[in-house]
């Protein structure tokens, strides 16, 4: 083995005597220095080369012979070193590293160690005092930087060495390199040269031994660092610079500051002759309360990199804090406030601490008076957070929450009572929330009127939203500060610590008002659910059932929360006017409460399902969907499949707190708009037990018809309740399920027999008249005998027989009518009284419900044609209205009543026609079809002339002008038939083909309407063939004379001519 290892040697000694010989004459012989320079380079280059390749290989081989052998040619080198490029300094210093790391080692002499010492100092920083004129590489500083490592650490390994480095001749030279070093921990060109520098500077803090030198050079070494870690500047810096200075800084105090290093300078603090014969030393107790001062200030620059969001610089300064306040808790235990806060800030709760590394709470279990300290700060947090959250910087109000989370936990962890801080604590998450609140951005949310509110209830589904948004602290922008918030009133202490915290809360709402009320208020909300939540979690795990304590505290709280919430609730019938967002926390109070309590909830739905439903009338759009969510969760949660069947089951609650309300006119527009709700979501299932609620509704319109508004909001109740009761299955009788009368009036072909029978009909009336006229004149004057005289026996016999047919015949009695038709036949009956309200939106409105109800009702036809007789005169009038839109839906109303009615409009239309719908008709028409839709002509002639379109023949056939496309071309300029005008001709259209369809008219009447329509025959089917039923012959004619019918082939028959009808 040992001639192994000497034939290696002679073979590397072998391949370096050759590069040395050449290093030495090139270095020593040349004259001119530049002129070998290239030469010089390549051989050093070289060298160098060898020497890592065989330390690669088997670093054994070189030993410290081989290594004096080969420095000698480079100390030639280094003596002219500034003659030659500087790239050959630095694989000279190259060389020199692996020659002190793997040849000298320990055994490097201290006079070559202390000129190495000089030369790389003066390589990197230049002569001492000077500015360096000709600044070197970046590689060769880090060169330098990574060879004095080196050096250091051969020279400090060995006693001597050590000694040598402290001796008083060597301070100077020693003092100078710390400089240098701690200049390229601070200055460094690149952040590879500062983790060089730093790891410099922990081989010298290793090497030197003697701590009268260390307390020396420690504050120099202090203030570079305070230097490098203070921000702003070192948000510049790299983080692993940075983690390397912060675990720099810590060994540092730790070797010169430790408890075990000062203890016996703090032992002479407590004698009176301390400073007795401390002349000439460096470590009394002066230089200690001096050092420890100064250390503070620097502690209290450094630490303030604990609000960077580097996990690995926070991680460091937590072990900083907790070494220090480990290892110096006596040396330091000035510092101990702001190292025990910094340690409570940096702590990660995420994490795992290992059972090997100690925690800030195993110190505060070993002393006291650091847990005095940590109940100090969490103090000063929460008086200070108010004051902290009016911040405009979200991150610093998120930073002082998460800063009282975790002082919390350590107040938990440590179980560290005080009543004070409790007391302070209510007051502050109050004071602080309620800032948050009035510094919370307006959303923008406008209120609408109550009326001005279209119930739109297809969200109120079982797939609905079920999570309420945030009432409080609910911008985008404050999305992370409310987690935080949150975070904290859950981890507010124990069980019972929340619970009083919330019990204090909730008084003060009960007697505050304004932002403060509605923060103590949803703080008490989150403090009890989180209480609640906990006991529940607990509960899991230890029965605690025999024991009274925190959780039925929890529970009594939750009971006074939710009675508050239903007075909250409730409040909203009163005058005086409460803040939306205390009424949206009550809904989430109650939905809180029946999640809890499931289906035994379902008894409190007598005292707040209405109020609850009251909201969804409200003018504030997330009040209203605060009330969507709600009556979702809590229709979940007493175990309804959907809402619907929320509202059936308990409507009778319901429908007795709104006529409570009708009854005493206690009427709000959210009393209506409850009932509008009610009725939309349980449909016609409601209808029946609805009869009090509208005799109420009757009794208040008789009471209040004086006012548009409240009328008009009643009116929309009853047209809810006719769209769902038309609809019902429950209108008609079961057991005399009528069907509506199809009064569509259609073609019938005519036959032989037809013609027969109007022929003998003609000839039977003759016949009759014939009879009448004689009988007339052998009349007696007046009649001289009783008129039962006259009668012959076979009269007598046939009377008698008629008589005991009628005794016999019973009348079937109809059936009776279901509560539904009733409500529907009262509001249809009512409506004729405000068809003249002077609101057009109500006349339109109470238009529309007539077309929705006279279908529903008119199956029934002894019950419906009386209401037709009783609406019909306000009805009609409504045509002539002032208003377009009233007019159009008057339109469709009276063609809905002539499709239901039928033949019994026959005289009411023929007398209304010849009085004044035809002429108005006419005027229509001409409106409409007058270029720019002006009015101004008034028509009263019933007849227009049939002649405006003669047919011409022509090459393709018959050919003429055709009036309608004048008026298309008219029409369809400027706003064409988007004009009031137009839209009023298409409803009238609409009305005259409903009157042509299902109703029996003279033919007077039927003529003018052909004449009106005749335009519109080509292009509208429907009147087309509503008009043919009637009288196709009419139609073929008029259409014949105005061009619109296509031209027939003559027929040809042999022995027969025919006449060409078509001839021009």
């Amino acid at each position: 083995m040992a001639g192994d290892r000497s034939t290696a040697r002679n073979e590397f000694f072998k391949e370096l005597k050759p590069r040395c010989v050449t290093i030495n004459n090139l270095a020593v012989r040349a004259p001119d220095k530049r002129a070998i320079a290239k030469e010089l380079l390549n051989v050093v280059q070289d060298l160098s080369a060898v020497l890592d390749r065989q330390v690669n290989a088997d670093a054994s081989v070189l030993d410290d012979k081989i290594a004096d052998y080969v420095f000698f040619p480079l100390s030639n080198i280094l003596r002219s070193q500034q003659e030659y490029p500087i790239r050959v300094t630095e694989l000279t210093i190259r060389c020199l590293r692996t020659l002190i790391q793997y040849g000298w080692k320990a055994k490097i002499p201290n006079d070559l160690a202390q000129q190495l010492l000089i030369f790389l100092t003066f390589v990197i920083a230049g002569v001492p005092g000077q500015a360096r004129k000709d600044p070197i590489p970046e590689e060769t500083e880090l060169e330098a930087f990574a060879t004095l490592t080196s050096l250091i650490k051969a020279t400090g390994s060995s006693p001597a060495g050590a000694a040598a480095l402290v001796e008083t001749n060597a301070i100077p030279t020693l003092g100078h390199a710390i400089t240098v070093i701690l200049d390229g921990i601070t200055d460094g060109k690149t952040p590879d040269i500062r983790l060089e520098a730093l790891r410099t500077l922990d081989t010298l803090l290793a090497a030197i031994r003697d701590q009268a030198a260390l307390a020396t050079f420690l504050p120099g070494i202090v203030s570079s660092l305070s230097r490098l870690l203070t921000p702003p500047a070192a948000l510049k810096t790299q983080r692993r610079v940075l983690v390397g200075g912060i675990n720099a800084l810590k060994d540092v105090l730790i070797k010169v500051l430790g408890d075990i290093k000062v203890v016996g300078i703090m032992k002479n603090q407590t004698s009176s002759d301390s400073e007795q014969g401390t002349e000439g030393k460096v470590l009394t107790t002066s230089w200690l309360k001096a050092t420890t001062a100064k250390i503070r200030l620097a502690l209290a620059s450094v630490l303030k990199l604990r609000n960077t969001d580097s996990d690995d610089i926070r991680s460091a300064l937590e072990r900083l804090c907790i070494t220090l306040l480990d290892e110096c808790h006596q040396s330091l235990a000035d510092c101990t406030s702001i190292l025990a806060e910094s340690a409570m800030i940096l702590a990660d709760d995420e994490s795992q601490t290992s059972v090997f590394e100690t925690s800030l709470a195993d110190l505060a279990r070993i002393y006291p008076e650091l847990g005095d300290t940590i109940k100090t700060t969490v103090y000063n947090w929460v008086t200070s957070l108010p004051r902290l959250v009016q911040s405009s910087d979200e991150k610093i109000k998120q930073q002082a929450i998460r800063n009282l989370v975790k002082g919390q936990n350590f107040i938990t962890t440590l179980q560290i009572d005080s009543s004070i801080l409790e007391d302070s604590l209510a007051a502050s998450l109050r004071d602080s929330t309620t800032a948050l609140v009035l510094a919370s951005k307006p959303s923008g949310m406008s209120e609408l009127p109550s009326d001005a509110i279209q119930l739109n209830m297809d969200v109120v589904r079982r797939d609905g939203p079920t999570t309420f948004p945030p009432v409080l602290i609910a911008e985008e922008t404050e999305r992370s500060t409310r987690m935080a918030l949150l975070n904290l009133l859950s981890k507010v202490g124990s069980v019972s610590q929340q619970s009083k915290v919330a019990d204090d809360l909730l008084i003060y709402a009960r007697e505050s008002t304004g932002p403060s009320q509605i923060a103590s208020y949803w703080l008490a909300f989150e403090l009890v659910k989180s209480s609640l939540s906990q006991s529940s979690d607990l509960d899991d795990f230890v029965d605690l059932s025999s024991v009274a304590g925190a959780s039925d505290g929890g529970e009594a709280i939750f009971q006074e929360l939710y009675s508050f919430s239903v007075s909250l609730l409730d409040s909203q019938d009163e005058m005086e006017e409460v803040d939306w967002r205390l009424q949206a926390l009550a809904l989430e109070v109650t939905t809180f409460a029946a999640s809890r309590m499931r289906e035994g909830f379902r008894p409190e739905l007598i005292d707040v399902l209405y109020p609850i439903a009251t909201f969804l009338g409200s003018g504030v759009s997330r009040l209203r969907d605060h009330a969507i969510i709600s009556l979702n969760s809590i229709a979940a949660s007493c175990g309804y499949s959907n809402v619907t069947d929320l509202i059936i089951d308990n409507v009778d609650y319901m429908v007795n707190s709104v006529s409570l309300r009708l009854n005493t006119f206690d009427i709000s527009p959210a009393s209506t708009q409850v009932l509008r709700m009610m009725i939309r979501l349980t449909g016609p299932k409601l209808i029946p037990y609805l009869d009090d609620v509208i005799a109420s509704i009757f009794a208040a319109l008789d009471n209040y018809h004086g006012y548009p508004l409240f009328v008009e909001s009643l009116f929309g109740v009853l047209t809810e309740v006719v769209q769902q009761g038309s609809h019902s299955d429950y209108l008609l009788p079961e057991a005399g399920k009528l069907s509506a009368k199809d009064h569509k009036k259609r073609l019938q072909p005519t036959a032989t027999e037809d013609l027969y029978s109007v022929l003998s009909s003609r000839v039977e009336r003759r016949e009759k008249r014939r009879l009448e006229e004689f009988e007339h004149d052998e009349t007696e004057p007046h009649p001289k005998r009783p008129w039962n005289k006259n009668k012959t026996a076979e009269g007598k016999d046939e009377a008698e027989e008629e008589e005991q047919e009628l005794n016999t015949e019973v009348e079937k009695p109809s059936p009776p009518k279901t509560p539904t038709f009733k409500i529907l036949a009262r509001i249809t009956d009512l409506t004729q009284h405000y068809l003249t309200s002077p609101t057009p939106s109500l006349r339109k409105s109470l238009l529309d419900l007539l077309t929705t109800v006279c279908p529903a009702l008119s199956p029934d036809e002894d019950a419906f044609l009386p209401l037709v007789n009783s609406i019909w005169p306000v009805l009609v009038e409504r045509l002539y209205d002032s208003e377009p839109f009233v007019v159009i839906s008057a339109c469709k109303a009276l063609a809905t009543l002539c499709q239901s009615a039928g033949d019994f409009l026959n005289t009411r239309i023929k007398t209304e026609w010849w009085d004044n719908l035809g002429k108005w008709c006419r005027k229509v028409k001409v409106d409409a079809t007058r270029p720019g839709g002006k009015k101004g002509i008034d028509t009263r002639s019933g007849k227009q002339d049939r002649g405006l379109l003669i047919p011409a023949r022509s090459e393709n056939g018959i050919g003429g002008k055709d009036l309608s496309k004048a008026i298309e071309v008219v029409s369809n300029t400027g706003l064409g038939r988007f004009t009031q005008a137009a839209q009023v001709w298409e409803a009238v259209q609409g009305l005259l083909i409903a009157i042509v369809s299902f109703v029996q008219i003279d033919d007077n009447v039927f003529d003018q309407i052909l004449l009106l329509l005749a335009d519109a025959l080509a292009t509208n089917q429907e009147a087309r063939a509503a008009l043919e039923a009637v009288d196709p012959d009419a139609v073929w004619l008029l259409m014949y004379e105005r061009g619109m019918v296509e031209p027939m082939e003559k027929p040809v028959l042999p022995g027969v001519a025919f006449v060409d009808l078509w001839a021009g």
